[in-house]
């Protein structure tokens, strides 16, 4: 099984002004979406995501980045550098393991006819 990890960090939330800026990026809701290689029986690939939020400096901008330039790559290299290495790394492990649960579950819920 080979995962794919696809981060979606666009929606974020700005200070009008700040620092004689205009925009200014403070929070990131982020979503990571995993999709397997592997379908169901529909053609689907299997498929779990993980959100939250991330807080960005807005104290030291000396290196600000006009809200019209940001790009999803920009803002996600944000939230995984501060997240850091072993935090992305679980999100990754934990989207891992609730698709293989997808793939072979553990538990079905049925209805009583």
């Amino acid at each position: 099984m080979a995962n794919t990890y696809t981060w979606d960090c666009k929606t974020v939330d700005t200070y009008p002004t700040h620092d004689s800026h205009s925009d200014v990026v403070y929070n990131v809701h982020w979503r990571l979406n995993a999709e397997s290689d592997q379908q169901d029986a529909e053609g689907n690939n299997y498929a779990a995501s993980s959100y939250g939020t991330h807080s960005v400096n807005a104290d030291d901008i000396s290196s600000f980045i006009p809200f019209a330039d940001l790009t999803n790559d920009t803002v996600t290299g944000w939230v995984t550098a501060g997240m850091g290495d072993d935090e992305v790394a679980n999100l990754k492990t934990g989207l891992d393991a609730q698709i293989a649960l997808l793939i072979t579950p553990t538990s079905v819920t049925k209805t009583i006819g």
